[in-house]
């Protein structure tokens, strides 16, 4: 689904990343850790094309996409969340989940404002289908509240929903479960099975919460200081002594 060959990047003198390559599997859900500014969130932004990589490629579903804007990316099924909430607070839940149907679309605007059939036809499609994305995430009763009222583990269920509303086939989810109490990071952990499982949707998320990652991943790659340093079964990454090392030290180790 998704491969990277010797992506870097670097931000003035600082290399964020040097020569990552990885691979993931379609159909699985793939985690990528590692300690504070080890460049977890750099390299889900070369991915998506918010901040193309200085070298490398990034190859989904067979091609080349480094070079393409992240709305391209969007539209070719490759969707994405944000480690800081990037909802449309002033609109209602509803349709923060149609702005994402928006990379779906093909009606231009002139059809959209002149009302042509064209238009008004997607227009009834969006909504049905924003409509049971929502019931899908559990936040039809939530429907016609603004997005600024929700607690903020309902509005990191409805990121997910708005990037489910783009029709991806890999999901980007860059630390989901930040500020999240147990009980919703348990709830979480079983939205993005069901998500996998239910709707065939492969998944690659940057995450701190270890329980998390453990729980629901089926490979973990570790990044530390831009470089990649393990990768593995969570089981396997659990044993890694440069794993270890990077989080607790060499003593640890």
């Amino acid at each position: 689904m998704l491969e990277l060959k010797g992506i870097s990047k670097g931000f003035g003198g600082v290399k964020a990343l040097s020569l990552v390559s990885l691979s993931v599997e379609a159909g699985s859900v793939s985690a990528l850790i590692g300690p504070n500014g080890a460049g977890k969130s750099t390299l889900l932004n070369a991915i998506s094309g918010i901040d193309p990589p200085d070298e490398g490629e990034v190859i989904f579903s067979g091609e080349r996409v480094n070079r393409l804007s992240p709305m391209a990316i969007a539209r070719r099924g490759l969707s994405r969340t944000f480690q800081h909430l990037e909802l449309f607070g002033e609109m209602t839940v509803l349709e923060n989940i149609m702005v994402g149907r928006n990379a779906r679309t093909k009606a231009g605007f002139l059809a959209a404002g002149l009302r042509l059939p064209s238009g008004l036809r997607e227009e009834r499609e969006s909504l049905s289908s924003s409509e049971e994305i929502l019931d899908y995430i559990k936040l039809g009763h939530h429907r016609d509240d603004l997005a600024s009222n929700l607690p903020i583990g309902e509005q990191r269920v409805l990121e997910i929903g708005r990037a489910l509303a783009t029709g991806p086939k890999l999901l980007l989810l860059d630390e989901p479960a930040a500020g999240l109490n147990m009980r919703e990071t348990r709830d979480l952990g079983e939205l993005i099975k069901r998500i996998r499982t239910e709707k065939g949707i492969t998944i690659l998320l940057v995450e701190h919460d270890m329980d998390l990652v453990m729980r629901i991943s089926d490979a973990i790659t570790v990044l530390n200081f831009g470089e990649v340093i393990a990768r593995g079964t969570p089981l396997e990454i659990q044993k890694d002594p440069l794993v270890i090392a990077a989080y607790l030290g060499d003593e640890a180790a």
